[in-house]
């Protein structure tokens, strides 16, 4: 995969040539997944007439892989930080009710980008499997943050554990959008969620 420097140094018309190949590669994987998508499918899709374009931005697909990867880690957190400033037990409610309001939008389908590709390509390719394990970690971390700042201000007791308070809430988002897909409703995704926060509520100071 080219490097960021490398991104740069495109043509305006290159940028946009790469961005609309890793649109359509992403979609089309989030859709059909990363082995039943083929590089014509691909170029179909993004409207690129010549398989050495593909190649000339990416190598090959494994390259092209990673390039989704970085593109889903972004579109799901750009969806996530408006809402993960998660430092009171309203907000922690507010990203609840958002990602579920979501999810029911979408009609329940899809489940995690991110996650649909870890489940597939954690076995069978460690490169991938770092970079979604590195993805899962800036949410972690994110929403570590809010919880430590309600410590620090006094309202979640000193020994509570944000760094694992927060693995757990997303462990549950995690399986709860997994359910969700599964079974076409929220309730699993809302019962879990509800579960996590009421188990964060019960370190809450006064």
């Amino acid at each position: 995969m080219r490097s960021t420097t490398e991104t740069r140094r495109l043509t305006a018309k290159g940028r946009a040539t790469r961005d609309r190949i890793v649109t359509a590669a992403a979609t089309l994987m989030h859709d059909r997944g990363v082995a039943g998508t083929s590089t014509e499918d691909i170029l179909e899709a993004a409207q690129v007439t010549s398989p050495s374009q593909l190649y000339h931005y990416f190598g090959d697909k494994k390259s092209l892989v990673q390039a989704v990867i970085e593109y889903q880690t972004e579109h799901v957190l750009a969806f996530q930080r408006p809402l993960l400033r998660l430092d009171s037990i309203q907000a922690l409610e507010a990203w609840r009710d958002a990602i579920i309001t979501s999810q029911q939008a979408r009609g329940c389908r899809g489940g995690c980008p991110i996650g649909s590709l870890a489940a597939e390509l954690s076995d069978a390719d460690p490169q991938a499997r770092a970079q979604l394990a590195a993805g899962y970690t800036q949410w972690e971390d994110a929403i570590r943050d809010g919880l430590r700042s309600m410590q620090e201000r006094g309202e979640l007791e000193q020994d509570a554990d944000p760094g694992q308070l927060a693995l757990a809430l997303l462990t549950a988002l995690q399986g709860g959008l997994l359910m969700t897909q599964t079974r076409r409703d929220t309730v699993a995704l809302e019962t879990v969620l509800t579960a996590m926060i009421d188990r964060i509520r019960c370190h809450a100071v006064g």
